[in-house]
């Protein structure tokens, strides 16, 4: 959750906003709603696969609205704005949804993985895309510090 608070730093850079920013924002404060659920879920059941791929799921879908979010935000300010000088190249962005949906993978994997590796594999992803945004958009610090 806090990593996502400081990443939504970037509305400091937004001149305006409108319904679809507002339903987008909604969006992804819904999902991020559920990650105390699914924590809980995920621990009360020992880190079983079922729990650990929903935690997943959650973590996708949250992830996946940030994005939405991000994008909304840019079609809704002006070319020439703060906000798309900032938002560029997002390989988080990019990368994200794709560590998440190996965990996912590996955490549904009942055929072919034995559980303990499958869930040993699927929190390895979501700890690893967490690690990739502990450190807050520096595209938008950099663009503020000029601006």
């Amino acid at each position: 959750m806090g990593i996502y608070w400081t990443n939504h730093h970037l509305f400091q850079l937004v001149e305006k906003v409108n319904g679809p920013v507002l339903w987008a924002n909604l969006n992804l404060l819904f999902w991020l709603s559920l990650l105390p659920m699914t924590t809980d879920w995920m621990d009360a059941s020992d880190l079983s696969r079922v729990p650990v791929l929903i935690y997943g799921v959650d973590l996708l879908l949250a992830a996946l609205s940030y994005w939405l979010l991000s994008r909304t935000l840019v079609r809704s300010q002006p070319s020439e704005s703060l906000l798309n000088q900032a938002l560029g190249d997002d390989r988080k962005g990019f990368w994200s949804p794709i560590l998440y949906g190996i965990g996912i993978a590996a955490a549904a994997g009942a055929d072919y993985l034995p559980t303990h590796l499958g869930v040993g594999v699927a929190i390895a992803m979501y700890m690893l895309t967490g690690l990739l945004w502990v450190i807050p958009d520096r595209r938008v610090e950099r663009v503020v510090a000029s601006a």
